[in-house]
């Protein structure tokens, strides 16, 4: 598998790939990823999230402006089954290296093209990152209270939504070819703003059915409620999930006030969501009566969907992020070990693992070069003088 491209999509889809034995080569110019640069700096001079982000992959540089570089790159492509690229579109076919070339260099290749606004239409070539994804698909506008200005997600929200995708339309792909043996592999698109968009639930449906446009709501849930985060008596906040016929009566009766079952006011879903600021604040003046810990107890014992809302500390010392492997120790050339988020999903008989983290520019181009495509030693220090690779 190659990867073409830097920063959070394209490169988050192989990554997950290479978590479950994708060998991944990922091709960098000579400056380098430019997530290297970004967030906190190890002592490396590589931030700490390109440790997490490159990990398990082969690391080559290339100049794919050359057109050594490019040929490189092709016999390449001959030996590989997906290419992932997160360039604008046009790039990688002015590299010559656009699918409709690499099919013919590798007709079973399935190529994987993430970018703001797809393949075609009107706004095609315009540029585009996650945060204007989340703003154009309608995530952004609904994010945060309706007294206050849209917010953003705390994450990379929507790169990481299309890199779901981005695996997602790649295994389909094959998968096709494995079953129909034709030969033929694909060209998936994908679009950020379409990935987020595609996550909007009910809000196209009804805006177009009846005339609604979703506004911000804060933390509350208005399709369906009590749903919801509550204070506690310790500062902290619990979210809380009764919002079915069945749980509703259980949060009911932690709370001892059974009788509400039966008010006109809570009787069912839209009758709650009608009189919803009175539910939470019967709620959170309730919540706000124990600590974190013996309420979230409470909850559990009589089986309230709750959970704390925790922090990244938090997580870290959980048992139970640590007995599912979810805060994982990976080896490290340059670093000893780093911590990072561990594999998901798990599988019971082929589950995935980390072999090391993200290393230096160029650490495995000559190891491309001689296993991959055969290169002797001379081949490689001539590449090296003309300014095609770097070591």
């Amino acid at each position: 598998m190659l990867e073409f491209g830097s920063l959070i999509a394209g490169p988050f889809a192989t990554r997950l790939l290479a978590d479950f034995g994708a060998e991944v080569i990922k091709i960098e110019s000579e400056q380098g990823d430019p997530l290297r640069q970004w967030g906190l700096l190890a002592d490396n001079g590589d931030s700490w999230w390109w440790q997490a982000q490159a990990r398990n992959k082969k690391l080559m540089v290339l100049d794919l402006h050359h057109e050594e570089g490019q040929a490189i790159a092709r016999d390449l492509v001959k030996q590989a089954d997906v290419i992932v690229e997160n360039f604008r579109p046009g790039q990688m076919d002015r590299w010559n290296l656009g699918y409709e070339a690499l099919s013919q260099v590798n007709p079973e290749i399935v190529y994987v093209s993430v970018s703001g606004f797809g393949q075609s239409g009107p706004y095609r070539e315009r540029p585009g990152f996650g945060n204007i994804a989340e703003s154009m698909s309608g995530m952004r506008y609904v994010t945060g209270f309706p007294d206050r200005p849209p917010v953003r997600v705390g994450f990379s929200i929507g790169d990481e939504i299309a890199a779901l995708y981005a695996v997602f339309g790649a295994l389909m792909s094959l998968l096709r070819r494995e079953r129909h043996q034709d030969g033929l592999g694909d060209h998936v698109d994908v679009a950020l703003t379409e990935a987020v968009f595609s996550l909007t639930e009910g809000a196209m449906t009804e805006y177009k059915h009846a005339n609604v446009i979703q506004e911000r709501t804060g933390n509350a849930l208005k399709r369906s409620a009590p749903s919801n985060i509550y204070p506690t008596k310790d500062g902290r906040y619990i979210a809380i999930g009764a919002n079915t016929p069945r749980i509703f009566p259980r949060l009911l009766a932690a709370m001892g006030r059974e009788e509400l079952a039966n008010d006109p006011r809570f009787i069912d879903n839209q009758a709650r969501l009608a009189n919803i600021e009175e539910l939470d604040a019967m709620i959170a003046e309730w919540t706000q009566t124990f600590l974190l810990s013996d309420l979230w107890e409470k909850l559990n014992a009589y089986e309230v969907p709750a959970g704390p809302v925790m922090n990244v500390a938090d997580i870290a010392s959980d048992p139970h992020y640590q007995a599912r492997e979810m805060i994982i120790q990976v080896p490290s050339e340059e670093l000893g070990a780093v911590w990072m988020p561990g594999v998901v999903p798990k599988l019971t008989n082929f589950p995935g693992g980390v072999d090391h983290t993200g290393n230096c520019l160029g650490h495995d181009t000559a190891w491309v070069l001689r296993t991959i495509l055969h290169w002797d030693d001379a081949q490689i220090e001539a590449a090296v003088e003309k300014g095609v690779i770097a070591r």
